[in-house]
């Protein structure tokens, strides 16, 4: 009998995120792992769906979203970054950044096309070219401050190169890539007429001042640059599932003739809600909360990690710390997590699930800080049985 999967999902297979998650459950372990919060999302946040529920907002909206959504979307834009985009043709609103992602991809990007990736990267960029039957064109972010090389960024860019996928803040890094990164990124993108599609779920989490810049909002790279977004990281609601990608009209076009024949629509009362929540969110001091908490857990996870001599990397943005694992002695960070989680009861992802090459990748360990501050504790008390070897 032929086999009954399609050739594209040859390699696959099952992620480490999903390993590291079942022994978590199976050992009991606290599970600093998977990047989504275990604390109640804020009350006016549930009960925006709540009130949309019960109004009866429960049927099919428009495929590219509920139109008071997409005003709101617009006017955040305007609020944040002094630029107008038109709900009517630019914002499309889909289930989730990850949707999104194959959306853009799908719909803009040719067989034999290649895309840029920077490696480390979020582990569906990958796939998601292999199903557009695109090929990836790998370029390294160097240790210690995550920069590409920028001979190497230039060499990649031939005439086959169609899009390039950006990460900012970047997961698993926590690097935010400054305006002259961008720039210069940007430029390439010009002079070779290639596309941009941009992850920026993180978007409104950034520390120590750090300004996040959608690369969109530069010049000449808001008609080529599809600005991915979601409120699950924002409003600590990772599982209602609305995202949004920003795009000129054309590119906008391409990316609603995907989604409609994906998921169609998503959730009407959540898109509702989320209409509220935005408004919300801007006539309080949200935003300004949800860093100063997050900084804080970021410190204290950092002070635990680095004290039994899992030395962190500073982060920038995003939820998650990286630390060393090196002091050990492990040959790979998949070990020392596998371990980590079994014996210790704390679960990390190594950070080798980022690379194309596991053995490439620097023996780190990411730690998802968007928890209770109970489960952080909780960790620091299991963490004290590690010992490094010297």
């Amino acid at each position: 009998m032929a086999p009954h999967s399609a050739d594209r999902l040859a390699g696959f297979g099952t992620s480490i995120f999903t390993e590291m998650s079942s022994l978590a459950v199976k050992h009991g372990a606290v599970n600093l792992g998977q990047g989504f919060p275990d604390f109640p999302a804020p009350e006016f946040i549930k009960e925006a769906a709540i009130r949309h529920i019960r109004d009866d907002r429960n049927q099919y909206a428009l495929s590219y979203g509920v139109p008071r959504l997409r005003g709101a979307l617009a006017a955040n834009w305007l609020r944040r970054h002094g630029e107008t985009v038109d709900p009517d043709t630019e914002i499309t609103v889909a289930s989730g950044a990850t949707e999104l992602l194959l959306d853009a991809m799908l719909a803009l990007v040719n067989p034999g096309d290649e895309v840029i990736v920077f490696e480390p990267f979020y582990d569906a960029y990958l796939p998601d070219i292999f199903m557009a039957g695109a090929t990836p064109r790998v370029v390294s972010l160097r240790l210690p401050r995550w920069e590409w090389d920028p001979d190497e960024l230039r060499a990649a860019f031939n005439s086959r190169t169609r899009a390039v996928i950006l990460n900012t803040p970047h997961n698993p890094t926590g690097k935010v890539f400054s305006r002259a990164e961008l720039e210069s990124l940007a430029s390439l993108c010009r002079e070779n007429d290639v596309l941009v599609i941009s992850d920026e779920v993180y978007s409104e989490i950034t520390f120590d001042g750090v300004r996040h810049v959608p690369i969109a909002t530069l010049p000449g790279m808001r008609e080529r640059t599809v600005t991915i977004d979601s409120m699950g990281k924002t409003f600590s609601v990772t599982g209602w599932k609305v995202g949004w990608a920003i795009a000129a009209p054309e590119l906008t076009r391409a990316i609603r003739g995907v989604h409609q024949f994906v998921t169609f629509t998503n959730s009407v009362p959540f898109q509702e809600a989320l209409a509220d929540i935005l408004t919300t969110a801007t006539a309080t001091d949200y935003y300004e909360g949800l860093r100063a908490t997050y900084t804080r857990r970021r410190d204290r996870l950092a002070e635990i990690l680095d004290g039994v001599a899992l030395t962190t990397l500073p982060v920038q943005g995003a939820y998650f710390l990286l630390s060393d694992a090196s002091a050990f002695g492990f040959s790979d960070d998949v070990a020392f997590c596998r371990h980590l989680c079994v014996s210790v009861g704390v679960a990390a992802i190594p950070t080798s699930a980022f690379y194309v090459n596991p053995r490439t990748a620097p023996l780190l360990a990411r730690f998802c800080f968007a928890k209770r501050d109970e489960s952080i504790e909780t960790a620091a008390g299991r963490l004290r049985r590690l010992r490094p070897l010297h």
